[in-house]
């Protein structure tokens, strides 16, 4: 055993070199494990590290069972009994165990794996214990064999290199996963939702400071309020969008604490003095980010309120984003018969039976994926409460829903900003008419002669269908030119 940990870093350093070019499948980028060496006198780990895709296309797999013959598989064994394995796979018993346990939702629904050259040997689900022990266990298999074939060993006898005794050394599931889904939340931020959002903001900022002279008419309950320019209309969005970057930067500090180092319940139980700060360290030098270990493993393992505030940000961020676009959509409603304020790109036909139609997509297509991470959420939020004594066990299910909510806003953002917002234009005839037809432009009239006389014109200009001048002067509450002097939408813009 000795001489076996001698060159066990080695060999799994040559693993690196094999491995670490795989990168996370798409759309759920989840479990793709770099493998980070930490050495103490006692302990060596291997530690989960997810990282963004960069284009692979995503293979999947079915749980169509092969026919087995003694040539194609081998027979491994856990703490349950043997089982076949193909020979052709690193992973090991416990992982055939997790497949034969969990045919949950098939290929939709499996657990966001390994994408590359290892793709084949992570085959597990979502939907199996909420520890995540099984995928923890998956990892360990396919680096135990992954370096007993480097090293010239035969799969499966779990010598030199032991996938409970070797690479889970100083770890449990119960502390390894949650590190690991902070690890990727965290790298998932920083690598998509962040800049999504930076990229979006911009956008909306270009079009506010380029739509600041145009005074268009305001609404509030969807009818008409009194004026203000496009481009005081885009600020908020922008606000909106600088607050949902605050907003998940307030919430990165919980999201750097590793539970690494809390074992099985958080005591730390067979690992050194010493060795959670390694870790966190380690992982810190790897990602550019700066994780440390977590000052409670107790509260780690147990729950995981870190990530429930990070959906929570990214629940607010879609709320946001659904009344964006919401927004822009209606006020690009028509082209004739709608409001018809803004002019959005022509990105593609819009009707497979009404010849010219062109509809808000990208606007659709946000505001479904603030639909989904709304969802989300509510399901990170049951998960979150679930747990129990000293483990949460939804672990699997927290991690699946915020990463995918990440992403998609991540990506909506960019292609929101993208297709849609740099190519908005104002259609300053159209916001012009309604602007002058507008009723509420006699609030301006309030300081003058009182807010009664004010509301008689207004409503007697509706039912007349005349203007509010004509009316202001028929009832003789002013005349045209003060009228003239008083309504001026220019002056309607802020405090005098």
């Amino acid at each position: 055993m000795a001489m076996h940990s001698k060159f066990l870093g080695l060999q799994l350093c040559a693993f690196l070199k094999c491995a670490g070019t795989l990168c996370v499948s798409r759309p759920f980028f989840f479990l793709y494990f770099l493998c980070a060496l930490i050495r103490t006198p006692t302990a060596l780990v291997v530690l989960p590290i997810y990282f963004r895709p960069h284009g692979q296309i995503r293979r999947y797999m079915t749980f169509v069972e092969k026919p087995t013959t003694s040539e194609n598989y081998r027979i491994e064994s856990d703490t349950f009994g043997e089982l076949k394995v193909p020979n052709d796979k690193y992973y090991g018993a416990q992982t055939v165990r997790s497949t034969i346990n969990f045919k949950i939702g098939g290929v939709t629904e499996r657990m966001p794996v390994a994408a590359g050259k290892l793709n084949d040997h992570f085959p597990l689900v979502v939907w199996q214990t909420g520890s995540g022990t099984q995928t923890n266990m998956n990892v360990n298999e396919v680096i135990s064999n992954r370096a007993i074939e480097l090293m010239g060993g035969e799969l499966g006898s779990k010598d030199p290199v032991h996938p409970n005794d070797h690479v889970n050394k100083s770890q449990s599931s119960n502390d390894t996963f949650p590190t690991a889904m902070h690890i990727s939340a965290a790298k998932e931020v920083h690598d998509v939702l962040l800049p999504g959002l930076h990229k979006l903001h911009n956008a909306l900022k270009t079009k506010s400071v380029a739509f600041d002279d145009i005074i268009k008419i305001g609404r509030t309950h969807t009818q008409d309020a009194v004026p203000l320019t496009l481009g005081q209309e885009f600020s908020g969005y922008v606000q909106q969008v600088h607050y949902s970057i605050g907003r998940i930067e307030t919430a990165l500090p919980r999201i750097y604490e590793l539970a690494a180092g809390g074992t099985a319940v958080g005591t730390g139980l067979n690992t050194k003095i010493g060795f959670a700060e390694k870790v966190a360290a380690k992982v810190a030098e790897l990602t550019g980010l700066p994780f440390i270990t977590a000052p409670n493993k107790f509260e780690s393992l147990a729950a995981h309120d870190a990530l429930v505030e990070l959906s929570g940000a990214l629940n607010t961020i879609a709320c946001s984003l659904m009344k964006i676009a919401n927004d822009i959509r209606f006020l690009a409603s028509g082209p004739r018969s709608g409001l018809g304020e803004l002019i959005l790109p022509e990105n593609e036909p819009g009707s497979s039976i009404m010849p010219g139609k062109v509809n808000p997509t990208q606007c659709e297509a946000i505001t479904m994926v603030a639909a989904q991470v709304m969802g989300n959420h509510v399901a990170v939020t049951i998960g979150g409460s679930n747990g129990h004594f000293e483990l949460n066990v939804f672990k699997p299910l927290i991690i699946k829903n915020v990463l995918q909510s990440i992403q998609l806003l991540g990506d909506a953002s960019v292609s929101f900003a993208d297709n849609c917002v740099v190519g908005i234009q104002a259609n300053t005839t159209r916001i012009n008419k309604l602007m002058s037809e507008s009723l509420m432009l006699v609030t301006a009239l309030n300081p003058h002669i009182g807010y009664d006389k004010a509301a008689k014109i207004a409503k007697t200009a509706h039912k007349e269908g005349t203007t509010l001048i004509e009316a202001a002067v028929k009832l003789g509450f002013l005349t045209k030119e003060q009228f003239d002097e008083w309504v001026k939408p220019e002056d309607m813009l802020g405090p005098k």
